[in-house]
C-alpha cells in the first residue's frame, strides 16, 4: 500500500512541476513579446521610439539604426553607413539609378566595404553584379575585362573624386574615405544630390 501511495504524490509532484514551469515559461514568452513590442513601438509622426535618430536632407528622410542610415525610396529601403551631412561634397554629374535598372553591374573595388555598400543597395535593380577588370590593369584574379562601354564602377586610392566617363564611375580618394565617397556616389545615384 505504501508503494501506491507514494507513486500518487509523486505523479501530483511532478504534473505540480510540470505546471509551475509551463507557467513560468509562459509569464517569460508573455514579458518578452510586450517588451519587444514596446521596443519598436511608432510615434504617431511615424518616427520610432528614442533610440532612433532621423535627419531630412534635400526633402529625403533617412533614419538611423544599428549605426546606419536608412533611406526609404521608391517603396525600397537604401543602407548608408553614413548620412547625407557626413560626407564630403564632391562636384560631379554621375548617371541616374535608371542608368542602372536590369542591366549587368561590373565592380571593381580596392574596399571590400565600398564595394558591399554598393552591391547591398543595388542588388535586385540590376541583372547581375559581377567583379571585373578594368581595361588596362593587371588584375590578379581571373575575372572579366571591361571597358566603359560596361556599367563599370571602379573604387580605388586616387586623389579625391567621382567622375562619370561613359558607362564607367570612378571613385577615388584616401582608403579611408572610400565608404564615405560611396555613399556620396550613392546619394546621386539615387538624386538626393545633384
Amino acid at each position: 500500500m505504501r508503494k501506491i501511495a507514494s507513486k500518487h504524490r509523486e505523479e501530483r509532484k511532478r504534473k505540480r512541476n510540470q505546471v509551475i514551469v509551463g507557467c513560468v515559461l509562459i509569464f517569460v514568452m508573455f514579458f518578452s513579446v510586450i517588451s519587444y513590442g514596446f521596443a519598436n513601438f511608432t510615434n504617431s509622426d511615424g518616427g520610432t521610439s528614442e533610440n532612433q535618430n532621423h535627419i531630412t536632407y534635400n526633402g529625403f528622410i533617412f533614419t538611423e539604426q544599428n549605426n546606419f542610415w536608412i533611406l526609404n525610396f521608391n517603396g525600397r529601403n537604401f543602407i548608408f553607413s553614413h548620412n547625407p551631412e557626413g560626407v564630403p561634397k564632391i562636384s560631379s554629374q554621375v548617371n541616374l539609378l535608371s542608368s542602372y535598372n536590369e542591366k549587368p553591374l561590373f565592380i571593381h573595388s580596392e574596399s571590400p566595404i565600398a564595394e558591399s555598400e554598393i552591391s547591398t543597395n543595388l542588388f535586385g535593380l540590376v541583372e547581375r553584379i559581377q567583379n571585373a577588370c578594368p581595361e588596362n590593369e593587371d588584375c590578379e584574379e581571373d575575372i572579366p575585362t571591361k571597358t566603359c562601354e560596361d556599367n563599370f564602377i571602379i573604387i580605388k586610392e586616387g586623389s579625391q573624386r567621382i567622375k562619370q566617363e561613359n558607362n564607367c564611375v570612378f571613385i577615388e580618394g584616401k582608403s579611408e574615405d572610400l565608404i564615405k565617397l560611396t555613399d556620396e556616389f550613392l546619394f546621386k545615384l539615387l538624386g538626393v544630390e545633384s
